[in-house]
């Protein structure tokens, strides 16, 4: 088996809200009777629009607005084609990666029901990590230190790394990594909910200085890109 990311942008001539329904219904069923073996759907929907304030574009525009995750038996170009061909269809421009999946924290608090929002607001970022490190460095620090950072400093209660094992389509964005968090659906509106220090505005500055300085030891900032979106299971693996 084998773990596809999928990235989406809308065509603008198409509503948002239209997309997002069609990305996480017509598209995701098409994708599972193609025999995916697991689909997950993110989309940038009127739910996840408060979030906008945590967004970064740094890496390219127009933004992101889907992320499409599928488990395949191949990734190979002529068994993932009828996939790419489907995503491709409902959309301006795509891009797929080759992904190896580490998952630290599953969603025990509110854990997914197939076919609906998952309650949580679901946070995906993409990046590439700093030139001036050796991968095999900052993979360590991202794997091994940073890992714990995050969950210390932050209310998550869903955490999965994706290290990309490669581009499948040609112009992808070079990202290296792609991480999904899951928060509370209060984190939509407050960073204080964000990082678990509601009603604490020092406890709030020590966690994003912290959170900060572990994420500057590996993260190129000018690649970076936070998308804030509503989290859909349509097929568990």
């Amino acid at each position: 088996m084998e773990k596809v990311i999928y990235i989406l942008w809308r065509n603008s001539a198409i509503a948002q809200e239209e997309w997002c329904r069609t990305v996480r219904g017509a598209v995701a069923d098409k994708l599972v009777s193609l025999g995916a073996l697991g689909v997950q759907v993110n989309v940038c929907d009127a739910v996840a629009a408060p979030a906008e304030q945590y967004r970064t574009g740094m890496g390219h525009q127009p933004n992101i607005e889907a992320a499409i995750q599928l488990w395949l038996h191949s990734a190979n170009d002529e068994q993932r084609k009828p996939f790419d061909e489907a995503i491709q269809a409902a959309c301006w421009r795509m891009a797929a990666y080759l992904v190896s999946e580490s998952q630290l924290l599953f969603n025990e608090r509110h854990p997914p029901q197939v076919g609906q929002r998952t309650q949580c607001y679901a946070q995906v970022t993409l990046f590439a990590c700093r030139k001036d490190v050796p991968r095999e460095y900052w993979l360590d620090i991202w794997r091994n230190s940073h890992s714990q950072v995050a969950i210390d400093t932050q209310d998550t209660f869903y955490y999965t790394q994706n290290l990309v094992v490669r581009p499948l389509t040609f112009g992808a964005p070079p990202y290296e990594a792609i991480v999904e968090e899951g928060f509370p659906d209060e984190a939509l509106t407050s960073v204080h909910a964000f990082f678990d220090a509601v009603g604490d505005d020092a406890k709030l500055a020590e966690k994003q200085r912290l959170m900060a300085e572990s994420c500057n030891r590996f993260i190129d900032f000018t690649t970076i890109d936070v998308v804030p979106t509503s989290q859909y299971l349509i097929k568990p693996r």
